[in-house]
C-alpha cells in the first residue's frame, strides 16, 4: 500500500458526505473516492443479509480503486455488516456508530434522544451499545421517510418539515437535553431541526470523531498522504444532480451502475 493511494467511503446514498466533508477538512492532502449507492437507499429498511451483500460489493469497488482504508460511512451498514468485512478483507475499516457515549455521559436530563434508520436501531450492535448506560433514558426514533426524501432533493419541503416535527415532538416532550443523528444522512437536516427543537438541546453527529479515527489509523500505519495537491471523485448509481447540488458543483461527480 502506498501513501498516495485515496481514502475509500461508501453510503446508502449521498449522506455520507457529511462523514467526508470532515475527513476532507481535516486531511486536505488525502485523495479519496467516495462512493453513493443511491439505487440501494435506504439501506435502514433492508434485511442484514442484504446490507452486507450490499456493503461488499461496495467495499470491492473501492479496493478495485486501490483504497487504502474504507470509511462505511453508513450507521446501518457499520452495525449490520463491518464485522463482515473485516473478516474478509485485508484493509483497515472504520465505521460510524450513533454517538450515544458523549451524550450519555454529558446529559444532565439523564434523557437523551436518537433519530436513526429501523437497520440501526434494530441491530445487535447498537442494542449492546444501549446497554452500556443504564441509568440513561434513551428515546429511539426511527426517522421513516427522511432518507428517502433527501436523496430525493427535497429536504426543504413541507413533508419534510412535517415528518421531523412528529419525531421531535415526543423526544422534547421527553425532557431530552441531547439529540443523538444516527445517520449520515441527517446533519444535512440540522438547520431544520434547530427550528423545532428548544435551543438548549445539543445534536451530536459522529462525523468529527471518524475523521479524527481515520487520521488516527493513517498516521499509526505510516499511510498519511504529504502531496499537497489532492483530487476528489464521486461516484453515484443514480441521479447525480442531487450529489451535484450538495457538492455544489465543486467536484467530479460520475455517474456509474455498479
Amino acid at each position: 500500500m502506498i501513501n498516495s493511494a485515496p481514502i475509500g467511503l461508501f453510503d446508502s446514498g449521498i449522506g455520507g458526505t457529511s462523514i467526508w466533508r470532515e475527513i476532507h477538512t481535516l486531511l486536505p492532502s488525502e485523495d479519496t473516492i467516495y462512493l453513493a449507492d443511491s439505487k440501494n437507499a435506504p439501506y435502514g429498511q433492508k434485511s442484514k443479509d442484504e446490507i452486507i451483500a450490499l456493503s461488499k460489493k461496495n467495499t470491492e469497488f473501492l479496493l478495485n480503486q486501490n483504497a487504502k482504508l474504507i470509511v462505511v460511512a453508513c450507521n446501518t451498514a457499520t452495525t449490520n455488516a463491518i464485522s463482515e468485512l473485516r473478516a474478509r478483507y485485508d484493509v483497515p475499516f472504520i465505521g460510524i456508530e450513533p454517538a450515544i457515549k458523549p451524550a450519555a455521559k454529558s446529559s444532565e436530563t439523564h434523557t437523551i434522544g436518537i433519530l436513526a434508520t429501523k437497520g440501526t436501531l434494530s441491530s445487535e450492535l447498537f442494542s449492546q451499545s444501549v446497554l452500556n448506560y443504564p441509568t440513561t433514558k434513551i428515546i429511539e426514533q426511527v426517522g421513516f421517510g427522511l432518507v428517502q426524501l433527501i436523496e430525493e432533493g427535497k429536504m426543504n419541503s413541507t413533508e419534510m418539515t412535517n415528518l421531523l416535527h412528529n419525531y421531535l415532538k415526543p423526544m422534547v416532550e421527553a425532557n431530552i437535553d441531547y439529540l443523538v443523528l444516527g445517520c449520515s444522512h441527517y446533519p444535512y437536516l440540522i438547520p431544520q431541526i434547530k427550528k423545532i427543537i428548544p435551543k438548549h438541546i445539543k445534536i451530536i453527529d459522529s462525523g468529527e470523531a471518524v475523521a479524527r479515527q481515520t487520521k488516527n489509523i493513517l498516521s499509526e500505519m505510516n499511510l498519511l498522504n504529504t502531496q499537497k495537491k489532492s483530487s476528489q471523485i464521486f461516484y453515484t448509481n443514480y441521479n447525480p444532480m442531487v450529489l451535484k447540488s450538495i457538492l455544489k458543483d465543486k467536484y467530479q461527480v460520475i455517474e456509474k451502475d455498479f
